[in-house]
C-alpha cells in the first residue's frame, strides 16, 4: 500500500502541474501528460507484475472497446448539451478543456493518445489503483475509491467540467473493471479511443 500512495501522491502532482492555471502554461502539455502517463505505467508494472496475465486480446474485445468508446461519446455529448442548458459555465469550461491541443498536430495526438496515453493511464488506474485497493478492501470499496481518486486528481485544474468529466468516465471504466476484469484489454481500447474521438476526431 505504501508504494501505492507514494504512486498517487506522484499522479496528483504530475496532473496538479499540467492542469492548474497557475502552472499549465509553462509546461507543454502533451509531453507532460505522455511522459506522466509512461511513468505512472511503468511503475505500475514494477509494484504489481502480472497483471497482463489475466488479459486476452482478442477481436471481440476490440470490437467491445470501439462500442463502448462509442456510448461513453454518446453519453459525453448529451452531458455537454445538458450542462450546457443548466450552467452558465459549462461551455466555457470545456472550451479550456479543448485549448490544450492548440497547434498541435491533430494526427500526432491521435497517435499518443491511442497508443500511449489512454492504455498508460488504464494500466495505472485500473490495472494497479483500483486492483490493489479492491484486494485489500474488497471489489466494492476498490471501485469506488479508485473512481474518486481519479477524478480528484483533476481538482487541481480549477474547472469543474474536467472534474466530472473524469468523475462518469472512471464509473463507466472502474464500473466495467469492477464487473468484468477478464474484459480490460476492451476498457483499453475504449479508453485510447475515446480520447482521441473525443478530443481531435469528434470533438464535443
Amino acid at each position: 500500500m505504501r508504494r501505492l500512495v507514494l504512486t498517487l501522491l506522484l499522479a496528483a502532482v504530475l496532473w496538479t502541474v499540467m492542469f492548474s492555471p497557475a502552472t499549465a502554461p509553462h509546461v507543454n502539455f502533451w509531453l507532460m501528460m505522455t511522459c506522466s502517463a509512461l511513468t505512472l505505467s511503468v511503475l505500475s508494472t514494477v509494484f504489481c507484475p502480472g497483471w497482463w496475465r489475466h488479459t486476452r486480446w482478442n477481436l471481440q474485445n476490440i470490437a467491445l472497446g470501439v462500442a463502448i468508446a462509442a456510448v461513453l461519446w454518446a453519453v459525453f455529448w448529451t452531458g455537454d448539451k445538458v450542462s450546457a442548458m443548466l450552467f452558465s459555465f459549462a461551455r466555457p469550461q470545456v472550451d479550456a478543456i479543448y485549448g490544450v491541443k492548440h497547434g498541435a498536430d491533430p494526427w500526432v495526438l491521435s497517435v499518443l493518445m491511442i497508443a500511449l496515453i489512454g492504455p498508460a493511464e488504464e494500466i495505472y488506474w485500473r490495472g494497479y489503483v483500483q486492483r490493489t485497493l479492491s484486494a485489500r478492501f474488497g471489489a466494492n470499496a476498490g471501485f469506488a475509491a479508485a473512481t474518486l481518486l481519479y477524478a480528484a486528481v483533476h481538482a487541481g485544474s480549477c474547472n469543474f467540467m474536467l472534474v466530472m468529466a473524469a468523475l462518469v468516465a472512471g464509473v463507466v471504466w472502474g464500473g466495467l473493471y469492477r464487473l468484468f476484469p477478464e474484459r480490460f484489454p476492451a476498457i483499453i481500447v475504449s479508453h485510447a479511443l475515446w480520447d482521441a474521438a473525443v478530443f481531435i476526431w469528434f470533438p464535443i
